[in-house]
This record gives structure tokens, sequence and C-alpha cells, in this order.
């Protein structure tokens, strides 16, 4: 007969409820401290609902308003070296980081004069809401994107789930570098439904990184219950079914959550991480702006009612009083200098109007509509000066691929290596990581099959200080991971203020030829290109695959390198010795000289042109473009090419929808359209992608066969 046997977890799966004793252990200057921080963030918050509601804030408002305790009681053990991020609705994580990042550790506001620095943070932050330039990010990340690196805030995004994989990599640059951080990913019930939160708690768990998942259930998803999101509705147990411990405490108590944070942290530190903490809070308002959830409909009064009762600003002043901490004239004084803290931000921001009542933002607070392009990149890398030595010996083009990366790891020790299977076969599937987990067993992190959440983590270690190389088995992978390549990686430099190191290099092996099909076998760098934030180089050669892969490793944006098999057995001469030299992006390559017509291409169809070049005996200036990305594309070699020739051919092997062509060909015509003598001719791949078929696989593709016919037709 069979029998059913209960399973349990095997990690600790608890609910935390905290005692008198719990609140006489701490301090009452840290109560007061605290006290102080839940006024500030609500009057706040409140003051940002009123300016919106002026017209004073382009954008929306998600206040925090009802969930302030979770923020002051998770912040309260943090460093401001230790990160975090959050999501839309981060106002209140964000204020209590500034706030303990800029008071003395023996600030005691019973005592103590409100700081100047929080003074500072606090009209920052509301000038960043504001979208105006003394924000953190000068206004551009606005209430939903706020970044302050010296508080220990790396980024918050508005994009639910992105944040989180995020934070797994802030602690795997603790890991790695030896850092002795905690970061903490803020998240709410809503986003707990998201692919990307399970595949970067399964990430954290796998890699036992030093990071907190701090979930706010608030019960809505803007709308929508709890009960009406998922069946399972103890959200904690999301950890316990990942291995990772987890806690559930009331997310309206300021110590319930300090104490949640204390058995997290300790937690850590002895066994290491991850802790999953779900803070049962309530908003009070809706998903933005000022109007309760009951005036749209979608929840009861009486609810709304019954959650008021537990709010923290009631609830802790009564329990100070009983303590004596704070007295009314004491609770008065401080809920006075919360005040005057926030109506001194606003004042310095806005201004009464001349002859009317209405406020307006301060003359030239505004950023300047000419900067609206500034910051997407950083500058160039400096390259180091390498002695020139000719090339003289025959390498393999795969050979490089491995040998140029390992000599980077020794050079370089924040450089680390994430993908799938990049630990085994001989060097993962293609070969590309041959010798380097032998040599370099802690910093080659073999994934799961989460390209959304291995790349966020990537860019949460680039943000504090590795230095990652993503690799993507096949290159259409990459589209696995668009939010967090396209979402967050292409726009946080220039939405978090401009001068943001984005350290991340991502890897793509493009398959086309090899019978893989419509889903393994495309080029997605045209894709890439429509975020500028990319430089896209596609080395053609063994020579400029060293030089392109060592100039994108020095470089602080974010960097695609295209890796075509087709070329991974040819071989080309390179410098004998180690392989150090640097290839700088921008740069051109002439492949064949001629006066007939120039030829722009790229990667495996460098080769044949130069094949179609040959057979057709048309005197071609064949360009090896290097560089892909528009903002880096060689202007000066192509348009030196255009004018002795007058006539331009693009040739791509990619399907045409996703090319580069057409973009390169607009601007041709903008920059060179009087040296046209004739229209510019495309070569691509056809408009399907690629099939298993062997003929209609070669088919889709652009190849010599038709490089010759356009070149015929084009110099006729």
């Amino acid at each position: 007969m069979s029998r059913l046997q209960t399973i349990t977890t095997d990690v600790p799966w608890l609910r935390l409820a905290v005692t008198d004793d719990d609140w006489a252990r701490e301090s009452p200057a840290d109560l007061a401290r605290w006290m102080e921080q839940l006024l500030l963030i609500r009057r706040f918050e409140e003051r940002i609902l009123t300016l919106h509601g002026e017209g004073l804030i382009h954008g929306p408002a998600h206040a925090s308003i009802g969930q302030e305790a979770g923020a002051v009681g998770a912040m309260s053990w943090l460093a401001p070296s230790d990160g975090i991020n959050g999501t839309h609705r981060a106002h209140h994580q964000i204020l209590a980081k500034l706030l303990n990042a800029a008071v003395p550790e023996d600030y005691d506001p019973r005592r103590d004069p409100f700081p100047d620095q929080a003074v500072v943070a606090v009209r920052r932050a509301m000038a960043e809401i504001m979208g105006l330039t003394d924000g953190f990010c000068g206004g551009r990340g606005g209430s939903m994107h706020m970044r302050w690196a010296e508080a220990g805030i790396v980024g918050s995004s508005a994009i639910i789930g992105a944040n989180v994989p995020h934070a797994v990599g802030y602690a795997l640059a603790d890991k790695v570098l030896g850092r002795d951080g905690i970061s903490v990913a803020f998240f709410g019930d809503g986003t707990l439904m998201a692919g990307p939160v399970y595949e970067a708690i399964n990430l954290a768990a796998l890699y036992t990184l030093p990071v907190v998942f701090f979930l706010e259930n608030n019960l809505y998803a803007v709308s929508t219950h709890v009960n009406e999101q998922t069946r399972e509705t103890r959200l904690s147990s999301r950890g316990p079914m990942l291995g990772v411990p987890a806690l559930v405490c009331d997310g309206m108590d300021v110590i319930a959550v300090r104490c949640a944070m204390g058995w997290a942290v300790e937690r850590i530190r002895s066994e290491g991480g991850p802790v999953l903490i779900e803070a049962e809070c309530y908003r009070f308002l809706h998903q933005s702006g000022p109007l309760a959830g009951s005036a749209l409909g979608y929840r009861s009064k009486e609810e709304e009612a019954a959650w008021r009762e537990r709010d923290p600003l009631l609830t802790m002043p009564r329990r100070l009083r009983a303590m004596g901490v704070l007295d009314e004239v004491g609770l008065a004084s401080l809920e006075r200098r919360a005040a005057e803290a926030v109506a001194a931000a606003a004042d310095a921001l806005t201004e009464v109007q001349p002859g009317a009542n209405a406020r307006r933002i301060r003359v030239g607070l505004l950023p300047a509509p000419e900067t609206v392009d500034h910051g997407i990149r950083n500058d160039p890398p400096r390259l180091p000066a390498t002695a020139s030595a000719e090339p003289k010996v025959e390498a393999k083009y795969i050979d490089v691929v491995s040998g140029t990366m390992l000599r980077a790891m020794e050079r370089d020790p924040t450089i680390v290596l994430i993908g799938e299977d990049i630990h085994r076969l001989r060097g993962g599937v293609a070969g590309a990581t041959r010798g380097i987990p032998e040599r370099f067993p802690d910093r080659v992190f073999a994934t799961p099959i989460c390209e959304n959440a291995f790349t966020g983590m990537a860019l949460g270690a680039a943000l504090t200080g590795l230095r990652p190389v993503v690799e993507y088995m096949f290159a259409d992978f990459a589209i696995v991971a668009a939010d967090q390549l396209f979402h967050q990686i292409a726009k946080f430099g220039h939405m978090f203020g401009g001068n943001v190191r984005i350290p991340l290099v991502v890897r793509a092996r493009i398959s086309s030829h090899t019978g893989y099909g419509s889903q393994h076998s495309g080029d997605p760098s045209g894709l890439f290109a429509a975020f500028p934030a990319w430089h896209i180089v596609a080395p053609a050669t063994p020579y400029d695959y060293v030089g392109l892969m060592n100039t994108a490793l020095a470089c602080d944006d974010p960097v695609l390198v295209l890796e075509h098999q087709a070329l991974f057995q040819e071989t080309g001469l390179v410098p004998d010795g180690p392989p150090d030299w640097y290839v700088p992006f921008g740069a051109a390559r002439r492949v064949r000289s001629g006066t007939a017509c120039t030829v722009l291409t790229y990667g495996a169809m460098v080769g044949e042109c130069l094949a179609a070049a040959n057979t057709t005996a048309i005197d071609a200036d064949i360009l090896d473009l290097r560089t892909l990305d528009p903002l880096g594309l060689d202007w000066d070699a192509i348009g030196e090419s255009i004018r002795r020739t007058n006539r331009v051919l693009i040739a791509e092997q990619a399907a045409r929808g996703g090319s580069h062509g057409a973009r390169w060909a607009a601007e041709i015509q903008e920059r060179y359209l009087d040296w046209l003598d004739a229209e510019i001719v495309r070569v691509s791949g056809s408009e399907s992608a690629p099939v298993v078929s062997r003929p209609l696989n070669l088919a889709a593709l652009g190849d010599a066969a038709k490089v010759s016919a356009a070149l015929a037709r084009l110099c006729r």
C-alpha cells in the first residue's frame, strides 16, 4: 500500500513577532531617530503629492505613505557602503538610506539640530523627483529611477523584477572582492510574480551571496489583490522552495522589521546568504497620486480604515510616550523639524509667481534642453601604450578567443565570466573559455539557463566594482535578456545623470550557417544599435579579435563583441608573444584598395566580399568597419572612400529586417549625397530567419554570390 509523507523545508521558514523587550533593548536616541525618519518620510511624500497636484512634477508620483516603517527598520542595519535598490515606489527607502548616511553615528534628534547634510539630501531627493538639475541624477531619473552611490543607493528601476538581479550582482562583487557588505533588493508582491525574481533568488542561493530579498507585501499590484495574482498567497514560501531562509514580519512596525533585518544579517554573517524577508504592510493610497484605492472601487473603506489604525505614525508615538522616550513636547518638536526640513526643500526649489498665488519652479533649476544627449557614454578608454610588433605568427581565431580572455584575467582581478556551460566541455560549447576555469575557478560563474537574470546580475556587479564578461551560448539568446540589455544596461548611464561606469562585455556567438534553425541562428546586433550606450564590435581576424576585446575590457561602457562561428577555424597573423595589443574602437580596416565602389562590411562577410571582388574583377574599395554602433562608425574612412569611388555597397549576412544597413544608408545619404553617382545598394540576408533545411539556411544569408551580383549591378 502506498504511503504519503509530509515534506518539510530544509531551511528556516519563520514568522517573527516582537515583544516589549525588543523595544526596550533599543536606545532612546535610536528610537527617536527612527521616529524622526518616519515623520520626515511621511511629510516628504505628502509634499510630493501637493507639488504633483500643482503641476510641478512631470511624470508619476508613487507615494509610499503607509509603508515607511519597513524602510526605516530595514535601513537601520545598513551602512552607507551596503548597496540597495528599489522599484518605482522607493521614496521611503531612498530617504531612509540618505538620512542614515547624512547623520553622525551618535546623532540624537532630541538633542542635536537636524544636520546640514540631511537638509541637502532631502532637497536633492525632492529636486530629482521634480526633474531638476540639483537632483541626484540631474533630474533624469525622477521619481522612479534614483541613484546616489555615495549612500549605497546603486540604482532603482521602474521595470518590475529588473532590480532584483542587480542586487545579486552587488553581492557577487562583494564576495569576489572580499568586501563585508550586505545588498538588499526591495520589491513588492506584484513584482514577485515576475520570472526574473525567481531566477535571481536562485542565483543568489546557488552562489551563497550576501543579499536580502525584501518583499513589501502590500496586498495589491496596482488594483489586483494578491489572491488574484497567485494561488499560494504565503509569499515567503518562495524562499524555502529555492533553498533560501524566509522570515515574515509586521511591516507596519519599525522594530519588527528591524528585528527581521537583524536576523537576516546575522544569518548571512554566520551561514552565508541569501535571506528573504516578507514585510506585511499596506499602501494607504492608490498606485500613484493622492486618491485612496476605495475611491477607485477596488478596496473597501473598511479595509483601509482597519489598516489606518496600524499606521506607524500613530502606533510608534504612543509606544514612545509610554516608554518615556518622548513626551508630547518632544514629539511635537520632531514633527516640526520634519515639516521644516521638507518645507525648506520645497521653498529652495519653487517660488510664488509674481502677481499670482500659484507656485512655479525657480528659474535656472530645469536642465537645459541642449544637454539631452549628454552622458550617454563615458570618455573613450585610455589604452595602454604597447610596443608595436609585426604580425608574423599564424593563430587560429578560436584559440585567441580563449587566450585573450585568460591573459586579461591575469592582468585584471576584477574580470569575471558569466554564462551557461562555460566551466566544462573543454571551454564551453565552442571552446571559448578553454583553460580559464582551471586557472580562475572562483571567477567563472557557470549559470543556470536564465539569461535575463544573469545579465542583470552582471549589471549589478559592473556597477559595484567588477568587470563582468557575459557569454551567450547563441547570440539569439540576447533577446531573452532584452529587458536587462536595453531597459537597464543601455539606459542606466544616461538615466542616472551620466558618467556612470558600466564596464560590462557581452560575447555573442553567431552561428547562422550551422543549421540550428530560426531561434539559434541570428545576429541581434542591429537591435543593440538602437541603444547608443552600446559599443558593438565585430572582429573578422584573430589580430582584430585580440585588439578589440582588449579595448572592450578597458572600456567603462557596455560592449557587445560579435563572435562569428564561421571564423573560428580561420587563421591569421598575429604578433609573437602575449596577446596584449589593442585596436581602438571607431577605426575601420581597409581590406582591399580600389576605386570602382566602396564596400562596407564586417565579420564573416569580409571574406565573402573579398571573394566577390576577386571573382568579378571589380576594383572595389573594401572596408571592414570593425565597429558597428552608430556613434562609433569610422566616418573619416568611410567618407574618404566615398569621395574617391562615388558608389556604395553595404554587405551584411544578417536577415534584412534586423540588419544595420538601412540606418547606415540613411546617414550616408545625409552626409555624402553630393558625392554619390548611384543609389546605395544593400546586400543582406533574406526577409526570413534561417531555418534548418540546408538550402534554405544558406539562401537566408548574405554571401559572395549575392555580393557579386550587387557589385555588377552597381558598377555596370
